[in-house]
């Protein structure tokens, strides 16, 4: 039926279904914060994985480095498999620094994988904690 218009209260109605259906979207102030830490060796990377069991917003950040606090170290948001394997498939790289959100933005239902690397040439190992909140 050509130039049949769909009243947006059905639209809208559907699309409260589907969020329903789905689990709903999460509120960030109800996010799980999963807090990693570990020693990125000189050159090295290290792997985080975590899931997220709603839609909602994800939000990364460095909260303790040292012995180097302005360091620069490299942050690659990832894919997992099943069996949480971390894939090539990106969503977000960046550079990070203590205390400075790196990666925000949203994310769906799945398994994921935070990578921190040597991003500039440490010349110490670091350790680090990080954190991670996800629905």
């Amino acid at each position: 039926m050509p130039g049949m218009r769909v009243p947006a209260a059905v639209v809208l109605a559907v699309a409260g279904l589907i969020t329903l259906s789905c689990g709903g979207i999460n509120d960030p102030s109800k996010n799980t914060v999963d807090p990693f830490t570990g020693t990125l060796e000189v050159g090295g990377l290290a792997e985080h994985r975590f899931s997220a069991s709603k839609t909602g917003e994800i939000s990364v950040k460095i909260t303790a480095l040292a012995p180097t606090s302005n360091a620069v170290v490299g942050l690659v948001w990832v894919q997992a498999t099943n069996d949480g394997t971390c894939t090539q498939n990106r969503y977000q790289q960046t550079f990070a620094q203590l205390n400075v959100p790196a990666i925000a933005g949203p994310i769906v239902a799945g398994k994921y994988c935070i990578i921190l690397y040597d991003a500039l040439g440490f010349t110490a190992p670091q350790t680090y904690t990080l954190t991670v909140s996800h629905p």
